[in-house]
Formats: structure tokens, sequence, C-alpha cells
């Protein structure tokens, strides 16, 4: 049986986004995400009281600014959206996006750090006694038990 499958053409050549079609508006393309404008601004709020709440600890001043930077991010996302929505403009629409675009990417990168260190943690915790070594001094606790 044999298979034909059309010639693939280059794909190293950016080609600009697909025109948004005259018939849909920025407030019909914006719907979804308007409708939802108040949990973004919600989940910001939280991000960022959770930021300052973590900056107020001692562990957790060197990575409060995250929190509040997503934080940020979702607020902006929102309220360009809302004036996406409801005049219908295209700058706060990709504005909104934009800020959404960033968020995610962030989040992603900082699920891949926190599931790269629960992995180096596995392996230490598994490995390191498996070798004979151990990060608690048994053999000094033993010595002065009375």
């Amino acid at each position: 049986m044999l298979f034909f499958y059309p010639k693939e053409e280059s794909t190293t050549q950016l080609s600009a986004p697909a025109p948004i079609p005259e018939e849909a508006s920025i407030q019909q393309l914006s719907t979804p995400i308007y409708q939802a404008r108040g949990w973004l601004k919600l989940l910001g709020v939280f991000s960022i009281i959770g930021g300052i709440v973590q900056a107020l600890s001692i562990v957790g001043i060197l990575v409060a600014w995250l929190p509040i930077w997503m934080g940020v991010l979702l607020y902006q996302a929102a309220s360009s959206i809302e004036s996406a929505g409801q005049f219908g403009d295209r700058f706060a629409f990709l504005r909104s996006l934009s800020s959404l675009k960033t968020y995610f990417v962030v989040q992603g990168v900082l699920t891949l750090v926190g599931i790269l260190i629960t992995l180096l943690a596995l392996c230490v915790a598994f490995l390191l006694p498996l070798l004979g070594i151990s990060l608690i001094p048994w053999d000094e606790i033993t010595q002065y038990s009375y």
C-alpha cells in the first residue's frame, strides 16, 4: 500500500498571524476572558497578598517578588480585558493576552523548577542511604544517649 504525502514547505520563515475576520469584533473575541475578569482580579489580589505575607517571613524575602509580580500580571490582564470587552479596544485586548502569556510562561518555568527540585530531593533521599551515607550523625546521637 502506498501513501502519498504532500511535500512539506520550509517552516523556517516566520509568518504573520492570521488577520482577524471583519465580522468578529474585539468584543466578541474577548467575551470568555471578559466574563472571567472578576476571577482574574481576585486571583491577582490573593497572589499579591500572599507575596506580601511571604516577604514578611524570614525565608520568603528572596522570592517574594514572584507572587507579587504574577498577581500584578493577572490584575493588569483583567483591567485590560475589561476595557477591551466594553469598548472594543484592540490594544487593550493584546495587552491582556500579553500579560496572560507572561503569567503562564512564568508559572510554567516555576512548575518545571519545582519538579526538578523535587526529583533532586528524592534522588538525595533515596541514593544517599543506598550508598551508606547518612546526613544524620547517628553515631554521635547514640553515643551520648543516657
